[in-house]
Formats: structure tokens, sequence, C-alpha cells
């Protein structure tokens, strides 16, 4: 076969097989930089996904919640009138709601009062309270605050005006303070005129007409202010008083007061440092300066008060009375007046053994006097039971004589007649028998009679001297009288004096009896004594 010069012969090529090179330890593979960074994302994507399911399921579980609470009344942070109202109706908040304003403040200056609302006519109304607090991150105020912070819904408050009005008109004189007259008063011994000072009294009509406004923000902070006029005084100059006052205020102020049933007497005084303070003007226009000095009515009733809590339980005096003879006394240029003291009904505790008799005769008073006072109590008393044991003054129906005093004796059968606190005449006596006794007790001469009949003795009486009724309501009356007779000429008694003869009088001698009965006017005391 012809050969090309172009190809030469193939010749067998060797393959040279490198040295080996020594032999190394083995080494860990290298992975490639982007498959080690894959790998590690594979692993966080695990907690990720974990994390995502568990927020989408808290997001769910939140979402559920907001929707349960928008969907179960009022939003948890509402509160309104200092009630939290979360989670309420607007039935239940409603109902809860309407009692709530259980104080109200009313205010003139420093001066306040406290009343209940409803009193005054003033309420809130729990139904548009509570609207307004269901409404709250509903369209109003911020949702999240009605959610998760705090809203405090202002109560919405009404006004009965009718009974509004009515309250604040018999209101009006608690609040009232009345103008002070210029006056005078007493000043380190010299009487020196004092100042006037305006008053004021509450304005019922205006005060209607701020309530017709906004009552909610006008009581927002829980009071509401007075408006108040001013009342000026009558009289704002009493120099023109002060040469009198200075006579007066010479002298103390006296009161004498006289207890008739313990003939006890005594003196309040009244130092001119003190009612001097009490000292004003007034107009008089019958005066010649046209003012006249009285004595302020809060200050002096505010003495006899205290007067009258120092005689104790049982005993009195009329503070009007008195008041009123004072302001007399002082309109007069005097500064003396007197008194008389009186007693209350007492209670008695029904003792073992005792009947209304006995208990009548012990405190002496007729026993059908307290018969009257308890209906229904007979003869049959309980022990323990409590019964009223009428006062004395019962007995004493004219204004009493505090210098005369006339006291029978029955252990002595005697009759003592006092004047001026001197004994004046002591006389035998004759008081009632057993079945007719005389009985007990402080009485007063009722009336004259120069010839007193009896018509159920069928006795004349001559010089008869009333002293007490037995019998409550009923036109009989035992008393003084001298020897009596029967028919017309059968005197009797002339020699019983001082033994237990007549049916309930006190039997004198005729000549005696004539002289008691010139003696003693109505009104003098009588005290039987047992």
């Amino acid at each position: 076969m012809q050969r090309s010069q172009h190809n030469p012969p193939a010749t067998r090529v060797q393959r040279q097989i490198p040295t080996p090179a020594p032999r190394q330890p083995a080494r860990p593979m290298a992975v490639p930089r982007q498959r080690r960074r894959n790998r590690s994302k594979w692993w966080i994507l695990v907690p990720l996904a974990a994390f995502a399911i568990v927020m989408a399921a808290t997001c769910a579980a939140l979402s559920l919640g907001v929707v349960l609470i928008y969907n179960n009344g009022i939003l948890p942070g509402v509160s309104a009138a200092g009630v939290e109202l979360g989670g309420m109706s607007e039935t239940e908040a409603a109902t809860i709601l309407s009692s709530q304003l259980d104080t109200l403040t009313v205010r003139d200056g420093d001066r306040t009062w406290t009343f209940d609302p409803a009193e005054l006519g003033i309420a809130v109304d729990g139904a548009v309270t509570a609207e307004s607090a269901f409404a709250q991150g509903r369209g109003e105020g911020n949702p999240i605050r009605a959610l998760l912070g705090k809203v405090e819904v202002a109560p919405v408050l009404t006004v009965d005006m009718v009974r509004a009005a009515v309250a604040f008109d018999n209101l009006a004189p608690q609040f009232a303070l009345p103008p002070v007259n210029a006056g005078v008063a007493l000043v380190n011994g010299e009487v020196r005129a004092t100042p006037a000072q305006d008053g004021r009294e509450l304005n019922v009509a205006g005060l209607m007409g701020i309530l017709e406004g906004n009552l909610s923000e006008l009581l927002a902070d829980g009071e509401l202010e007075l408006p108040m006029l001013q009342v000026e005084p009558q009289v704002t100059d009493a120099s023109p008083m002060v040469s009198q006052a200075q006579a007066l205020l010479s002298n103390p102020l006296r009161i004498a007061t006289y207890d008739p049933i313990t003939d006890a007497s005594d003196e309040w005084r009244v130092p001119p440092s003190e009612w001097s303070q009490w000292l004003t003007a007034q107009p008089a226009p019958s005066s010649q300066i046209g003012l006249a000095l009285t004595l302020e009515e809060a200050p002096l009733t505010t003495y006899l008060q205290q007067q009258d809590a120092a005689l104790g339980e049982t005993r009195y005096i009329d503070i009007e009375t008195v008041a009123h003879d004072l302001q007399t006394a002082v309109s007069r240029n005097q500064t003396d007046t007197s008194t008389r003291v009186y007693h209350h009904d007492t209670q008695h505790t029904v003792q073992s053994g005792e009947t209304i008799i006995s208990i009548a005769w012990n405190y002496g008073v007729p026993y059908p006097w307290i018969q009257q006072a308890n209906p229904g109590v007979g003869d049959n008393l309980s022990v323990g039971q409590a019964i009223t044991i009428p006062s004395p003054d019962h007995f004493l129906e004219y204004p009493v004589v505090p210098n005369k005093r006339i006291v029978v004796d029955m252990s002595e059968q005697r009759t003592r007649v006092y004047e001026n606190g001197q004994l004046k005449w002591d006389w035998i006596a004759s008081t009632g028998i057993d079945d007719s006794p005389t009985w007990p007790g402080v009485y007063q001469i009722l009336l004259h009679d120069p010839n007193a009949y009896a018509s159920r003795w069928n006795l004349e009486m001559p010089w008869f001297l009333g002293v007490y009724r037995p019998v409550p309501g009923e036109d009989f009356t035992n008393g003084f009288h001298g020897f009596p007779t029967r028919g017309g000429s059968q005197l009797l008694w002339t020699n019983n004096l001082g033994t237990r003869v007549t049916y309930g009088c006190i039997l004198l001698s005729s000549d005696n009896a004539r002289l008691l009965y010139d003696w003693a006017e109505e009104g003098v005391v009588v005290v039987i004594q047992n």
C-alpha cells in the first residue's frame, strides 16, 4: 500500500504515568460555599414557620376576642359616675347609673350644704348615660382607649323643675344670711356704734334658670354654686342711739325665775359685756329719732336655750315668751324681766304592790287625771308597766302670784299662809275623810264664791275658794270654806276643827275663811301636803 508522504506512519506513543505523590492523610471534602449557605437557611425556616403559625393563631384569637368584646356590652375601659361599666349591657349600666348620684353639695362661697339630689329633683339619666358609654369605641372616642385604656363618660343629669323649685323655695331660709342693722357695742367700757352688714338670700328664680341649662356641665365637680341676692339692712347708722345704750348697758340683763311647784327662785344675769353684743337698732317711726334699740333674736334665743337645758330634763321655760318679755323691757329702757319654770309630764314604772290610787297619792295628782293621761289603764297594773304622770302645771291655770303661798298640812291639820316669804297666818283646819279625801298636790286658787252650794251633800259653804278639780273636765271643785250649813239652818262641824271631817274640802273657821277669801286672789299657789 503506497503511503502518502503527508501521512507519516503511526508510531506507538507511550503514555507516561506520573509517579504518585506520597499518600497524605484524608481531608474532608470541601463543600462549595453556595451549598453551605443554602443548607443554613433551611434550618432557620423551621422556627420562623412555627413562630408565624403561633402569631397567626394569636392574631386570630385576639381578633376573635376583640370581636367578642365588641359584641358583648360596653368596652372594658369605659366608666361613668365612678362606676366601671366594662362588659355591662346598656340596660344593666342604666340601672346602676340611675342610683349613683347619692349626694350633692350646694355652695355659697365658704358655706356648704350636702343634700340627697333626689330631694332637689336632680337625678342621673341612666339610660342616656349608658347609651353614651356603649358608644365609646364604636363611633365615639378612641377605640384603643376604650379597649385598653380608661375612658370616663360624664353622667347625663336631669332635673324635675317643679320639684326643684319647691325644694329650693323651702330651703331658702336655711341659705339666707339676714342683714345686720347698725347697732351699739360696749368696747372697753365705752358704748360705740357698730356698722351695718349686708345680708344674702337665695335667688330662687335665678337658680331655676341656671338649672334649665346644661346640668351635667354645671355639676361636673359635684357642686352647685347658689345664686344669691344682696339684702341691705334697714338701719345703717345707729350713732343717735349711743347715749340711750350707754344708760341701758350700765346694768346687767336680769331674768328672775320662779318654780311654783318647788317654790324655788333664781336669777340669771347677763353682764353688759355680753348682752351689749345683742343690741341693735330697728326703725321706729313713733320715736323722735326714728330708731329704737332691740335685742338680736339669734344670740338671745341661743342664751335662753342654754339656760333651759341647764334646768334638766323635767323642767323648762317658755323661751318664746321670755324673749318677748326681754324685748319689751329693753324697748322701755329696762333690763329686768321674770319667768315661770314649768314641768314636763313624767314616766313612772309600776312597782310591786302599787295601785293607780297609791301612785297618784304619792305624786300628788288626783288619780282620775292619771287615768285620763293613760287611756285603757285600769286598776290592774302590771309590775314594770310604764305610765304617764301628768305635770302639776295642769293644775296651775292662772299666772302665778309669786309673793303669796298657802300650805295645808294634813298630818297636822293646819293651814299656814305666807306672804313675801313670811308666815302671815297659822290656823287649825280640817280636811277630808278617808272615803272622800282631800288630795295632796300643788294647786292654785281658781275661783271665789261667797256662798257655794254642794248639791251632792246639800251643803252651803261660805267664803268658798276653789282650789282643784278632782276629775278633769267636770265642774266640781274642792277648796277652802267656813262652817257649812245644811238645809239653810243646820250649822255643821263647828266642834270638829282639827279632825278629818269634810268630803274633800279644807275647812276653816268662818272668820278665817273670810280673811283668806279677801286676801288670796286667783293664781295664789296652794300646796296640800300629806
